[in-house]
C-alpha cells in the first residue's frame, strides 16, 4: 500500500492526525528523526484517538535508514515551489510521498536527494504559503487511493 514519509515533523497533533488517516486508509506512515516531539506526547495520542493500534507507523533514525528500509522505486517530494501538480501523477501502490517539517518544508539539500523521482505541489490560491501537514498528506493519500478504486474500502 501507499507510503507516507514525514521528514522531521515538528508538531505532534499533525502527526497524530496523520496516524488516524493512515489507519483509515491502510497506508503506512514513516517518520524520520529528529522529531519535534515525543511519540508518547498527550497531544499526539489525543489527535490519533484510538487509531494507534490500527496504524502502521515506523520511525527511522535518519533519511538513509528510511531509504534502506523502504527501498523505494518512486518518491514524490511535496513542495509549494514545484511545477507539477499532485493529481498529474499515476500513483503505484509502493510509491512514497514525502513531506517536510512544519513550518519550513523540505530544504534544497533534501529535495536534491537522488531517491526523489519528482517534486509535486498541491494547488492553492495565490499568496498562500502552505497547507497544514496532515491535511496535505490526506489530500494526496486519498487521490492515490481513489486512483486505485479505493481498494479495500467499505
Amino acid at each position: 500500500m501507499f507510503r507516507v514519509l514525514f521528514y522531521s515533523p515538528r508538531i505532534a497533533p499533525n502527526t497524530g492526525n496523520a496516524i488516524r488517516m493512515v489507519a483509515a486508509t491502510g497506508c503506512e506512515l514513516h517518520l524520520v528523526e529528529p522529531l519535534g516531539f515525543d511519540l508518547s506526547e498527550p497531544k499526539l495520542r489525543r489527535a490519533g484517538l484510538d487509531y494507534h493500534d490500527l496504524a502502521s507507523v515506523t520511525v527511522h533514525p535518519d533519511l538513509t535508514a528510511a531509504w534502506d528500509a523502504l527501498a523505494p522505486q518512486r518518491v514524490y517530494a511535496f513542495t509549494a515551489h514545484a511545477s507539477t501538480r499532485f493529481d498529474d501523477v499515476a500513483y503505484q501502490p509502493d510509491d512514497v510521498v514525502m513531506f517536510g517539517p512544519e513550518p519550513t518544508g523540505l530544504d534544497a539539500v533534501t529535495l536534491s536527494d537522488p531517491h526523489i523521482t519528482a517534486q509535486l505541489r498541491i494547488p492553492m490560491l495565490a499568496g498562500r504559503r502552505s497547507l497544514n501537514l496532515s491535511n496535505a498528506a490526506a489530500i494526496v493519500v486519498y487521490e492515490m487511493w481513489r486512483q486505485h478504486g479505493f481498494s479495500g474500502a467499505v
